[in-house]
């Protein structure tokens, strides 16, 4: 039992779309499917507290138990391990989401937080830590978890994002990395992976090298950010043609 919550992991490297990775991706469409499928039982107080606040509990317990972890094997650091990366950071601004039902946070989570997570499920920097060790069952947990707290919003509440507020959020998330760059300098880190590329395998290869892999990144962003926003589009071409 050990083996699964050593760091660093003994375990086999973590294969890209493995059978593993694959069934994983699977359970989390699956829970995504199901908030559309009963979306009319959301429409329920009773159930979309009990779903919304145990949305938030499950990203809390996921979050804290892998910083407790990390401090328990004597391997947390400053350079690595803060929630800047910013799949970590949404993983917290969800929780605020959820908590107070912010319409006007979901208009950043929706693009940033969707955007992020799904990247971060399909190509994780895993390395070692393939499954069933502690750390892939709480990575996609929590980012699987970020993703259902977005999708929720949107089934339950009727948010919706706007093509105005896709662009604020790329202004916000650009803003962030200069601050985040200025901050890799001071600790010697690579958050964001603004610095370099991960070491592992990633979206970011195919993506050139330095520095133009951030420029490339940017065009990257500002097209799954369309993606995300095009079924909102296209119904409201719809419903208004008819």
């Amino acid at each position: 039992m050990q083996k699964y919550f050593q760091f660093p992991s003994k375990l086999d490297s973590f294969r890209l779309f493995s059978v593993q990775h694959l069934l994983t991706i699977g359970i989390i469409f699956v829970f995504c499917f199901l908030l559309f499928v009963m979306r009319k039982g959301l429409k329920e107080n009773r159930k979309q507290e009990i779903i919304r606040f145990s949305l938030a509990a499950l990203l809390v317990v996921s979050d804290v138990s892998y910083h407790l972890w990390l401090i328990k094997e004597h391997a947390w650091s400053m350079r690595r391990d803060l929630p800047l990366h910013l799949s970590d950071l949404v993983v917290i601004l969800a929780v605020v989401m959820l908590l107070l039902r912010s319409f006007k946070l979901f208009q950043f989570m929706y693009f940033a937080a969707l955007g992020s997570s799904i990247q971060a499920i399909l190509t994780p920097s895993l390395n070692r830590f393939s499954f069933p060790h502690f750390r892939y069952i709480e990575f996609f947990v929590s980012h699987g978890g970020v993703v259902l707290a977005c999708l929720f919003m949107v089934a339950a509440f009727h948010y919706r994002p706007t093509i105005f507020s896709m662009w604020v959020t790329i202004l916000l998330v650009n803003l962030y990395a200069i601050c985040v760059f200025i901050l890799n300098k001071l600790l010697g880190a690579n958050y964001l992976y603004i610095i370099k590329k991960p070491e592992s395998a990633s979206l970011l290869d195919s993506l050139g090298p330095w520095p133009w892999y951030l420029l490339s990144l940017e065009l990257v962003m500002i097209l799954i950010f369309y993606i995300l926003y095009s079924p909102f589009w296209f119904k409201r071409r719809y419903q208004h043609k008819s």
